[in-house]
């Protein structure tokens, strides 16, 4: 945490000497920087919530090895596999069941989940943020897209290293 709010305090004093430079330097530089930044922190957040979400209430499933799903990809040479059992032992119903349970349907409970990943308050309001400076800086005329877009890479960067120290898995 102190590492991210040094980071941060750093980047902040940077852009507040780049007004020595001009006025229109700074604000691009400054909207652009809080605008990916708050885009970052808050997607951040709102991935770290929705997962620990998922733990807590045990929606996770096991997924294989990624190996095993290239060398295996319909798992034919699975130890518990039917492949290997008698037909008499085999019950088929319970097999037709047990596959079904496993295909992934498109579900009014699959689309709840997305939909509340995406539309968290954590992501849509940076990117509101986003939109109405740029707007701003539009209409008072003080945007200069070559300043503002390299801005952003800033704001990207510094989101990133905070996001992966505040917002990681501690064990």
């Amino acid at each position: 945490m102190k590492r991210s709010i040094k980071i941060i305090t750093i980047v902040e004093l940077l852009i507040i000497a780049s007004s020595l430079i001009s006025f229109s330097f700074f604000i691009n530089l400054q909207v652009a920087f809080l605008s990916s930044l708050f885009i970052i922190l808050g997607s951040s957040y709102a991935y770290k919530k929705m997962v620990n979400t998922q733990v807590s209430s045990d929606m996770l499933e096991e997924k294989r090895d990624v190996l095993d799903t290239i060398e295996d990809p319909h798992e034919l040479y699975e130890e518990d596999s039917i492949n290997y059992a008698p037909v008499e032992e085999l019950d088929l119903k319970a097999i037709v069941k047990q596959e079904k349970k496993k295909i992934k349907t498109f579900s009014l409970e699959s689309m709840k989940h997305g939909v509340k990943g995406s539309s968290s308050l954590f992501r849509l309001v940076p990117y509101l943020f986003l939109v109405l400076e740029f707007i701003a800086l539009k209409n008072n005329e003080l945007l200069d897209i070559a300043i503002y877009l390299p801005s952003l890479l800033v704001g990207i960067v510094v989101g990133s290293i905070s996001g992966k120290e505040l917002f990681s898995v501690k064990e």
